[in-house]
C-alpha cells in the first residue's frame, strides 16, 4: 500500500516523484532495481493491436528533412521507433543518454533516447541509466547537466515541437527550466511549439498556460472527461501523408478546398490557412494550380483570405526573408501584400549617386 506521502504525490500528478519515493523505501534501495523492472515489465508496448504504431510512423516521416536526415528526440523508454523503422527498411542511428550527440543542423542524425532506453534484456546497468525518477531528473538536469546541456543546444538550433506532453508534465518543467535560464543570460531562441490537449472552450487559459512556458500551442479537443486523443493522432497522421507527397501533398491541399467558401473556415478546421501554406510553396506549382482550377474559385478567396493578413513575424522565412531575432509583433501581412526577398526588393541608392553618374554622361 502506498504511504500517505506517495498516495499525495501521485494524486497531483508528480510520478517523478512518486517514483523517488518508492525506489527509496524499496530494501536496498537502488541496489535493488524492483522498482525499475516492474516498470521496464510495465512499459512493454502492445505492437499487435491495430493503429499501435501508426503515429511513430507518423513521426519518423515528420522528423526527417529533406535530405533524409532524422532530427527526433523522445523521452519514450521503449523501442517501437526502431520496429517501425526496421518494418519500413528505413533504419536510423540511435543515440541513447547519456550518450547524446551536439544537436548541430549540419551534423545531428538520428533518433535521440534523452532519458535512456530500455534494453531487449534489461540489466542493472541499463536501468540505472534511466531517468524515471526525481533524482534521475535532479542529475540528468542540474547536477550532471548532459540533458541540460542537450536541451539547450537543441532549442538554440532548431524550432522545436512537442507532441505528446501536458502542461504539467514533469518532462516539461525540467525542458522548460533548462530553457529559461539560458534565455536569462541573454541566448537567443527559436520559437517553441506543442500540439497541446484541450477541453473544448477552455482554449484561452490553455494558450495562456502554455505561453507561460515560453511554448506557443497549437491545441486539439480531447471531450471532457475522457482520454480520447484521436484528434491529435489523425492529424499526425494527415500531417505525415502530406509533407511524405512534397509538392504533390500541397496540390492536393489546393484540390480538395479550391471551391470553398473561405467564410467556412474554422479555427477547429483551418482549411484557409492550410490553402495559404500550399500556395506559399517556392516552386509555384500549388499556386498554378489553383489558377488553373476549373471550375473558377469563388472571388472570396482574393477578398477573404488572399488578401488578408494572416501572416506576421514567425512567417517571414517561408517567403525566404530572413527575420531579426527580436520579434515584430506588429507586423503583419498578406499573400498579396508581403515584404520581398533580397533576389526581389528593389536597391537603395543615395541621390548624390546619381547625379554622379549623370555628370558623367
Amino acid at each position: 500500500m502506498p504511504t500517505p506521502i506517495e498516495d499525495k504525490a501521485f494524486k497531483n500528478s508528480q510520478f517523478d516523484a512518486t517514483l523517488n519515493l518508492l525506489e527509496d523505501r524499496l530494501p536496498g534501495q537502488r541496489r535493488g532495481l524492483a522498482m525499475r523492472k516492474a516498470l521496464a515489465e510495465a512499459l512493454k508496448p502492445k505492437l499487435r493491436k491495430k493503429g499501435a504504431t501508426d503515429t511513430h510512423a507518423a513521426l519518423l516521416h515528420l522528423a526527417r528533412n529533406r535530405q533524409g536526415m532524422l532530427r527526433l528526440v523522445t523521452t519514450n523508454f521503449d523501442r517501437v521507433f526502431e520496429w517501425v523503422a526496421k518494418r519500413e527498411r528505413k533504419p536510423f542511428i540511435g543515440h541513447v543518454a547519456p550518450m547524446l550527440p551536439i544537436p548541430k543542423s549540419s551534423r545531428w542524425d538520428g533518433l535521440v533516447y534523452l532519458h535512456g532506453a530500455l534494453p531487449e534484456k534489461p540489466d542493472d546497468s541499463s536501468l540505472n541509466r534511466l531517468v524515471v525518477t526525481s533524482g534521475d531528473f535532479g542529475l540528468a538536469y542540474l547536477t550532471e547537466r548532459w540533458a541540460a546541456r542537450f536541451v539547450s543546444e537543441l532549442f538554440r538550433n532548431y524550432v522545436v515541437c512537442f507532441v505528446g506532453y501536458s502542461i504539467n508534465d514533469p518532462v516539461m518543467r525540467y525542458m522548460m527550466d533548462a530553457l529559461a535560464a539560458d534565455r536569462m543570460l541573454g541566448e537567443v531562441t527559436p520559437q517553441a511549439w506543442a500540439l497541446g490537449e484541450c477541453t473544448p472552450g477552455d482554449e484561452a487559459n490553455q494558450t495562456i498556460e502554455w505561453r507561460a512556458k515560453g511554448v506557443n500551442p497549437i491545441l486539439y479537443a480531447v471531450p471532457a472527461g475522457t482520454y480520447d486523443h484521436s484528434a491529435l493522432h489523425r492529424t499526425l497522421k494527415v500531417w505525415a501523408e502530406t509533407y511524405r507527397d512534397g509538392v504533390n501533398g500541397k496540390e492536393q491541399i489546393v484540390v480538395s478546398h479550391a471551391l470553398a467558401r473561405p467564410s467556412a473556415s474554422t479555427q477547429q478546421d483551418d482549411f484557409v490557412g492550410r490553402m495559404l501554406w500550399a500556395l506559399s510553396d517556392k516552386t509555384g506549382i500549388p499556386a498554378q494550380k489553383f489558377a488553373d482550377f476549373n471550375p473558377v474559385p469563388s472571388l472570396d478567396w482574393l477578398f477573404d483570405a488572399f488578401t488578408q493578413d494572416h501572416f506576421g513575424h514567425t512567417d517571414l522565412s517561408r517567403f525566404d526573408v530572413p527575420p531579426r531575432d527580436e520579434k515584430d509583433d506588429k507586423l503583419a501581412f498578406s499573400l498579396a501584400r508581403r515584404p520581398a526577398p533580397y533576389s526581389r526588393a528593389p536597391w537603395m541608392q543615395l541621390t548624390v549617386g546619381a547625379y554622379r553618374k549623370l555628370s558623367h554622361l
